[in-house]
């Protein structure tokens, strides 16, 4: 195996630089640029042919990417530009102050990159993304967890996790069903018209990042800024303590640039999701109109443990729903004035077509004989939408 990977890493050296520009956010005075300048690996776009050989060689290739340490690469946003360091990984993240607001009607803003140093004598090595401002028509922020919420990825079992990351690519990746229509009905809001941001925070590690990305689009699910992680395969990188302090800091990062607009998180309950949000709670009890945990482990000690969470959520005058499936936090949404009650048909009609283009492969898990998968296991204090309490929020 040793000598393969050798070979592999021969085979793949020396390659062009890049600049990879990720996802961002921001306000109409300053907005978050960030990205990765190493070298380029070549690695293919998905198809949906694509033999488990050509996803092997290009998992190799995203972990195997060598970085460019202390890099220097020109950001531009809105004719503002700056001159951003490389951290030893290749790494770069940096706030540029805006010197007169700027406006994006659809939400979006360009991010232009160019590689300064170091060089080849190439021509211009230059990246481009884009950020997300929030649109004057937003009600809330949704705020995400990526794995074995919005894709299945078997978190709860590490080797069929490294078998669905390493053998598999975009277009194999499955969605749990209804998820797409789901959030395409909390970006739309109430109205229809809202366009509310969705932010998707994630553990896994920038080194997926395209893969991420590439998922999110072939799915019709809206787009949004991904926070990841540099994720280096030791038990530090893997502990819960610093899972936990990453998404926390992502989240309240997030809530810090849009401070007038509340937010809805989702995530699941095989990792640590449901502490998370609660401790987002206990410091912004006014801000969170919900919590959806999609119950993805179903037993009795994890059970017990989010019912305990689902007490605190409520002292906190908000609400946390343990959610058999995508349907069950729908309803919700929509009885609280968070989404369309006719945006619920699409919801369970795309939960039935992805069930059925998936037969025996990784839907949604099982229910117990019995078990009623519309009704979610809820303690709601939460005002309906249209309320005076609502509104202040």
């Amino acid at each position: 195996m040793t000598g393969w990977l050798d070979r592999a890493d021969r085979l793949f050296d020396h390659d062009p630089y890049m600049v990879a520009g990720y996802r961002s956010y921001g306000s109409a005075r300053r907005v978050l640029v960030r990205g990765r300048a190493m070298e380029n690996e070549g690695i293919t776009a998905a198809t949906d042919h694509d033999s488990i050989w050509r996803n092997l060689v290009n998992s190799y290739r995203r972990i195997e990417a060598d970085p460019l340490p202390n890099a220097v690469i020109r950001a531009t946003v809105a004719g503002t530009t700056r001159e951003i360091t490389a951290d030893d990984e290749g790494f770069f993240a940096e706030w540029i102050e805006l010197p007169a607001p700027i406006v994006a009607p659809d939400g979006w803003v360009a991010v232009d990159f160019e590689l300064v140093s170091p060089t080849r004598g190439h021509a211009p090595i230059t990246g481009a993304t884009t950020a997300l401002l929030a649109p004057p028509t937003a009600r809330f922020i949704t705020i995400s967890d990526m794995d074995d919420t919005v894709l299945q990825s078997h978190v709860t079992s590490l080797m069929q996790a490294f078998r669905t990351v390493l053998l598999g690519n975009a277009r194999t990746r499955l969605p749990f069903p209804g998820v797409a229509a789901f959030y395409r009905a909390l970006h739309a809001g109430a109205s229809g018209t809202e366009r509310n941001p969705i932010f998707y925070v994630s553990s896994s590690p920038w080194n997926l990042y395209d893969l991420l990305i590439d998922f999110l689009d072939h799915q019709g699910i809206p787009a949004g800024p991904l926070t990841l992680r540099d994720w280096d395969i030791n038990r530090a990188a893997l502990g819960s303590g610093r899972l936990h302090r990453f998404k926390d800091a992502a989240i309240r990062e997030i809530m810090g640039v849009f401070p007038e607009l509340p937010v809805i998180l989702v995530g699941d309950s095989s990792q640590q999701d449901p502490e998370i949000y609660r401790d987002v709670v206990r410091e912004f009890p006014e801000r969170v109109l919900a919590i959806y945990i999609r119950d993805v482990k179903r037993t009795a000690e994890r059970r017990a443990a989010i019912a305990s969470l689902v007490a605190e959520v409520q002292a906190q005058q908000s609400v946390l729903v343990l959610a058999d499936d995508t349907v069950a936090a729908a309803r919700h949404a929509a009885e609280k004035g968070f989404i369309s009650a006719a945006a619920l048909p699409e919801i369970s009609g795309e939960k039935r077509m992805d069930e059925a283009a998936a037969p025996g492969k990784e839907g949604a898990p099982a229910v117990k004989p019995g078990a009623a998968t519309d009704a979610p296991v809820v303690v709601d204090a939460t005002p309906a939408a249209g309320s005076d309490e609502t509104r202040r929020r």
